[in-house]
C-alpha cells in the first residue's frame, strides 16, 4: 500500500503519472508512489486535469477537493485531498490495488 499522510485538513500522497495511455487506470505502485495511467497528453495541463478528475471519481470526492500540491510539470506529483483522512483515502484505494502492485 502506498504511504498516505495526514496533512492539514486532508491527506497527501505521491503519484507517478503515465500520460497517453490506452485507458485511465491505477496500474500499481512505484516505490512510494501510486502509478496512474492517463489517456490525456502532458500538454497545457491536460494530464493534470485528467488526474484530478480520475482521482475524484475513484475516491468519490468532489474535484474541487483535490489539488496537485507539488510537481505540476513533472510526472511525479504530490496530490492533496481536502476533507479526507489518510486512513479513509487508503481504504478507498484498496479495491484498486492488488497485493502484488
Amino acid at each position: 500500500m502506498i504511504p498516505v499522510h495526514n496533512a492539514g485538513d486532508g491527506a497527501r500522497f505521491a503519484v507517478k503519472v503515465q500520460p497517453r495511455a490506452k485507458r485511465n487506470a491505477i496500474v500499481g505502485q512505484l516505490g512510494d508512489a501510486l502509478k496512474i495511467a492517463l489517456t490525456a497528453p502532458p500538454l497545457e495541463g491536460r494530464a493534470n486535469q485528467a488526474l484530478v478528475e480520475f482521482l475524484a471519481e475513484i475516491l468519490n470526492v468532489p474535484r474541487s477537493s483535490i489539488t496537485i500540491a507539488a510537481g505540476q510539470s513533472s510526472r511525479r506529483k504530490v496530490v492533496a485531498i481536502a476533507g479526507l483522512s489518510a486512513e479513509e483515502a487508503g481504504r478507498r484505494f484498496a479495491p484498486f490495488l492488488t497485493p502484488e502492485t
